[in-house]
């Protein structure tokens, strides 16, 4: 035991070409340019942590018995040792077989530790945790450090179309504004067009947040609405370029125009402007004469002009 221990808290210096990468990371993405600085770093400094591998004894035919490393733990420095071109890398070893669970498990924890993990990776290393072990979501908690929920809602990642899961990846969206985008699961048109928004027009969070309970909302209130009223609020929807709803009320109603900047407003302003331009402004007609003896009446407005914009209050 004590010569176990004494293997364990001992480094050892292994060539790196010996040393295989972990089946089980997680991590798919690492950042070249931050590599590379970590490579610049190790040629002045050297290795500072060591990595930690496990070793194996391989019987190969005309080979003998072969030693590998198999690694658990500190792919980024060994990928960054190679670059800098390093033979040798100082390392911890395992005693004992690990298991593939716990091989998963030491590098979702690394990662984590060192906040390297991109949501969807890691929501797919908990996935694999979950399919190929087995274990619960309280379980995987217990394991990381994290809550259940924590774990829960990860996996909630993965329900995602793949184009918003890579824009996730990618840092074009937040992993806040999956919560959103998740709540409108069952409204997959309304989930793309809020997802287009988000990105092209750089949303916060809670503008998001709040988006996603309007839809949520309009889709009663559709029901209050006139086949007429749904298409003039498609128009102007499409006019503007941006979400516009219009509510009814006993007499008249909203035109409610959403915008996100001080340009957005300014270009909506424009647009509203260059309508009023090209519309053209028709002279009145002359008025007929009335006869004295029949008092004049007021003319009465056509059915559809309920729906006109001047019965609306912006």
């Amino acid at each position: 035991m004590q010569e176990v221990r004494r293997i364990q808290d001992s480094i050892f210096w292994v060539e790196v070409d010996r040393i295989k990468p972990n089946p089980f990371q997680p991590r798919k993405v690492f950042d070249e340019a931050a590599l590379a600085s970590l490579a610049e770093s190790i040629r002045q400094y050297g290795v500072l942590q060591p990595l930690v591998v496990t070793r194996k004894e391989i019987e190969k035919p005309e080979e003998g018995i072969v030693v590998e490393y198999e690694l658990l733990a500190g792919e980024r420095r060994l990928r960054a040792s190679k670059i800098a071109g390093l033979r040798e890398v100082p390392v911890v070893i395992r005693s004992g077989e690990d298991d593939d669970q716990m091989k998963l498990e030491l590098a979702i924890i690394e990662n984590l530790q060192r906040e390297d993990l991109n949501p969807v990776d890691r929501a797919l290393a908990f996935q694999r945790l979950v399919n190929e072990f087995g274990l619960k979501h309280g379980d995987i908690g217990k394991k990381v450090g994290k809550s259940r929920e924590y774990v829960s809602n990860s996996l909630r990642i993965l329900m995602l179309p793949e184009d918003m899961q890579a824009a996730l990846k990618a840092g074009d969206i937040t992993e806040g504004h999956t919560r959103p985008l998740l709540m409108l699961m069952d409204k997959t048109e309304e989930q793309r067009v809020l997802f287009k928004e988000v990105v092209e027009k750089h949303l916060t969070v809670r503008d998001t947040e709040q988006l996603a309970r309007r839809v949520a909302i309009e889709r009663v209130r559709k029901g209050d609405l006139t086949p007429e009223l749904i298409l003039l609020e498609r128009e102007f929807t499409e006019r503007l370029g941006t979400r516009v709803r219009i509510e009814k009320k006993e007499q008249g109603g909203k035109l409610l125009i959403d915008f996100f900047s001080a340009d957005d407003l300014a270009h909506i302003r424009k647009l509203l402007g260059n309508v009023q331009q090209s519309s053209p402004q028709p002279s009145p007609p002359s008025p007929e004469p009335v006869p004295e003896s029949e008092p004049q009446k007021k003319p009465e407005s056509p059915e559809n002009d309920l729906y006109s914009i001047s019965n609306f209050s912006l």
